[in-house]
């Protein structure tokens, strides 16, 4: 094996450790809010809590998105917006970015790649174009995995989210017929539940506080899920506080509804997703009841089924 092949493996493995370094830090804005709640009672500059992270944090992390926006920089704005949105789907893991995801790409292409190159050699292949052939397409196929794992995560939060819905509104509507205002309800539901659904509410709460309108965050929520059913009920909320409906009887009427739906799941004849509310079944004026809105492919044509 010759210098070169060693030292880009020894470049290749150091950066495989600094990527993962990088990816499973904690967010910056949570090891912020840790020292500002440790050292609260004295008064610290922005540039001693910036001391005060880690390594990762200050220095690693803030050069591979240097080196990912140099990827990007060529990549065309609707494609960043694709990865974008499929990370958004993802529920962004571990604080994923675009450049972020390209550093990976090219990590990981070059790991495969000496793999490839290693098994050319082990096969006892001399041939310089058959070397540079399995490097290239290791190259490729190592690029293609990070797609691979996030087009799987997109799947399984997804499938967490359908999961967590029955239960969800079940206990929204229970909160809300007790005499909770919506927006106590969330709060709670948040505080019941630990899963991607509780997350997404979180994140509109939050967002609420901050000034939003509750209807725009919550479609922005419906939108952003990919999952038919959490975005159909987002819009039959939507319309029925927009004609002044009774939220408790389109919470219990949703319920219901989710919950039959989960129970032909469970018995292998459910139908398609566009079919989750048939209109027989809910009793509302007929802008509400017919709020499933433009097809899925609308707002999500990045998500494979």
């Amino acid at each position: 094996m010759s210098i070169f092949t060693i030292v880009f493996a020894f470049l290749a493995f150091a950066g495989i450790i600094i990527a993962m370094q990088a990816v499973t830090a904690k967010p910056r804005q949570d090891l912020i809010a840790e020292r500002l709640a440790q050292y609260r009672d004295h008064n610290l500059t922005l540039d001693e809590i910036e001391l005060s992270l880690p390594f990762s944090e200050r220095f690693i992390k803030p050069v591979l998105e240097r080196l990912g926006s140099l990827l990007t920089a060529r990549m065309a704005k609707n494609r960043q917006v694709v990865v974008q949105n499929k990370i958004n789907l993802a529920g962004r893991p571990y604080a994923l970015s675009v450049n972020g995801l390209e550093v990976v790409k090219v990590i990981v292409g070059i790991v495969i790649a000496l793999v490839a190159l290693g098994l050319v050699g082990v096969m006892g292949v001399t041939s310089l174009p058959l070397k540079g052939a399995a490097l290239g397409v290791g190259f490729l196929l190592g690029r293609f995995l990070p797609d691979v794992w996030l087009n799987n995560k997109i799947k399984g939060r997804q499938k967490e989210l359908r999961l967590a819905l029955p239960n969800a509104l079940d206990l929204l509507t229970i909160s809300v017929e007790a005499g909770l205002g919506f927006d106590a309800a969330i709060g709670r539901l948040t505080e019941k539940f630990k899963n991607a659904l509780s997350d997404e509410f979180a994140q509109v709460l939050n967002e609420i506080r901050l000034g939003r309108p509750r209807l725009e965050a919550l479609d922005d929520m419906g939108r952003r899920s990919g999952v038919e059913e959490l975005h159909t009920f987002i819009q039959a909320l939507i319309q029925s506080e927009q004609l002044g409906v009774g939220i408790a009887k389109v919470l219990r009427i949703q319920s219901e509804e989710m919950r039959r739906r989960r129970r032909q799941r469970a018995e292998g004849r459910a139908g398609p997703a566009e079919n989750a509310l048939p209109d027989d079944r809910l009793h509302l004026p007929d802008p509400v009841h017919r709020a499933d809105g433009p097809s899925s492919d609308h707002y999500y044509p990045y998500v494979s089924t």
